[in-house]
């Protein structure tokens, strides 16, 4: 918006409401005052419109040296906020632009850009956290003067996750310093990084919506966005069973050579997700910690003598145990009952726990 943007500021400097000031940035900061003294005039303040207009186009043509003028909105040095002591528009900077090339020399400030982007893209409500909340009568006040589409900003406190680096400033500096690979690393906050992490969109939004915006600085629980995130798959994600640390389970009463097939429920939040067959043999695998020769009181899962549930499959016993040379266990002997098919007793009997398996 480069060319609007210009034009804009030459729409201004026409109303007297824009001026090219020859102090150094030194100069205007001094002149600029504190919060409890109001700052002091431009010695350049009362150019006229035709002198100002002659060198913000000189400026334009590249006929300054980079530093040399800005252009400055004509406010007033007296008012209560800071950023609105005659805040600078332009400066000149001979470098070139990643899309405009070496077209312009004189670049617009944020301040300046802002507002009258946003008004371009009939932004209504244009989102910024609280620190430009100073911002804000600057960005009214252009819109207004120049009667452009009312676009308004709008403040809120950050969200702020435990553990989580959000600046992008302080993420580019992990990249750049490869720590990180990309804005799309599985350790990165960003959408892309949490994609790969396995999250999904509706947890996301979830998440923000339960959060809501705020006024108030905060500092979001991590686990928060890890509880939307199981919550959603719970209800959409097809179940699997899985094994990460093996021990074997022979079923002595199973005839050898043969297997069968078992339902097992794709989804139990969604009966829409449908059934799966899983595949029931003489040997099979369970989690070793779902084994306990000597077990503690209020230890549930399967003992030598105890019987539990595989699930979706039948009821099994633990008959034996055999272990190495180094007495670790490495391999259960079971029988199962063939009437528990499915996980439920024909006679009612009841168990403590299910376990997976493979």
């Amino acid at each position: 918006y480069f060319h609007q943007l210009y034009e804009w500021a030459v729409k201004l400097i026409e109303g007297d409401l824009a001026y090219v000031d020859d102090q150094s940035a030194d100069e205007i900061r001094e002149n600029r005052g504190t919060l409890t003294e109001p700052g002091r005039d431009s010695p350049h303040r009362d150019r006229s419109v035709e002198e100002n207009l002659d060198l913000f186009r000189r400026m334009k043509e590249g006929e300054f040296a980079d530093g040399s003028r800005v252009l400055r909105a004509k406010i007033g040095m007296s008012s209560p906020n800071p950023l609105m002591r005659d805040p600078v528009m332009y400066r000149i900077i001979h470098a070139s632009h990643h899309r405009t090339g070496d077209e312009w020399c004189i670049y617009p400030l944020y301040d300046w850009a802002h507002g009258q982007s946003d008004a371009l893209e009939e932004v209504t409500h244009s989102l910024a956290s609280l620190e430009y909340e100073n911002h804000r009568p600057m960005y009214d006040w252009y819109i207004e003067k120049l009667g452009i589409f009312p676009s308004r900003q709008i403040e809120f406190a950050r969200g702020n996750i435990t553990y989580t680096v959000t600046s992008k400033r302080r993420l580019r500096e992990l990249i750049e310093k490869g720590y990180l690979s990309g804005w799309d690393d599985p350790r990165m906050p960003t959408l892309c990084g949490l994609r790969r992490r396995g999250y999904t969109p509706e947890a996301i939004r979830q998440f923000w919506e339960d959060m809501g915006i705020a006024k108030r600085e905060n500092n979001i629980d991590i686990a928060k966005l890890e509880s939307c995130l199981r919550d959603h798959l719970n209800k959409v994600a097809p179940r699997v069973m899985g094994v990460i640390n093996p021990l074997k389970v022979v079923i002595e009463n199973y005839p050898e050579g043969e297997s069968e097939e078992l339902e097992a429920i794709n989804n139990p939040e969604d009966l829409a997700a449908g059934t799966r067959q899983v595949a029931f043999s003489r040997e099979l695998f369970i989690e070793r910690e779902d084994f306990m020769e000597d077990p503690p009181r209020k230890f549930f899962r399967l003992a030598p003598g105890r019987e539990v549930r595989l699930r979706y499959a039948f009821f099994i016993t633990c008959t034996e145990v055999v272990k190495d040379e180094a007495g670790q266990v490495v391999e259960l002997r079971c029988t199962y009952d063939p009437e528990t098919r499915g996980g439920d007793a024909p006679d009612g009997r009841k168990v403590k726990a299910t376990l997976h398996w493979v």
